[in-house]
């Protein structure tokens, strides 16, 4: 699997889990570890994933927010944020399927060669599908496909990734683990 595809199972998982969301618990709060902000919720963690998926197009042709950041201010959520996230992940897939990336992704935290890119942002939204669902009892599971692409492409980066803060602790699994358990322990995210 190329790492493009791997972000795109990934999106597809984080959207699959976003639009089961109940908006009567957008006021829900969610671990501290999730966000940035003093007292997190869903709608908080609702509005960084779109401001994400805002920024794909940008950033896969090579643009970084210290270029300027268009979303910085928007109100990216409106009235309907679960639609309007869709919208936003609408234009990101559409934006990957074209495939004319830059050879560098600009982050806030460094650049890095695409590919390696597309890896960081695949994991943080395939691991974020799951604690969401985890955490608001959504019915989800990963996919095949992207349990394969994320054991190629980051379970073998995990113990360097750990050190950055990006997983925690990785957990033995249990007896009989499935393929989804056995790579949820090996990135520290597996909850029983």
């Amino acid at each position: 699997m190329t790492l493009d595809q791997l972000f795109l199972h990934a999106d597809a998982a984080l959207r699959e889990v976003i639009d089961q969301i109940d908006p009567a618990d957008f006021s829900a709060p969610v671990p501290k570890e999730w966000s940035q902000l003093e007292s997190p919720t869903l709608l908080g963690i609702i509005g960084r994933h779109a401001y994400d998926e805002a920024w794909i197009p940008d950033v896969i042709a090579g643009r970084a927010a210290a270029d300027g950041d268009p979303y910085a201010d928007a109100d990216l959520l409106g009235d309907d944020p679960i639609a309007s996230y869709d919208a936003l992940n609408d234009t990101a897939t559409a934006a990957v399927r074209a495939g004319d990336f830059a050879e560098t992704f600009r982050f806030t935290y460094g650049d890095y060669p695409a590919a390696e890119g597309f890896a960081h942002i695949a994991t943080y939204r395939a691991f974020q599908a799951y604690s969401i669902a985890k955490h608001f009892g959504i019915p989800f599971h990963l996919s095949p496909e992207l349990i394969d692409g994320l054991n190629e492409h980051v379970v073998p980066h995990a113990d360097e990734w750990r050190q950055w803060g990006v997983f925690p602790p990785a957990i033995e699994p249990p007896a009989g683990a499935d393929d989804e358990t056995r790579l949820l322990c090996a990135v520290g995210f597996w909850q029983p």
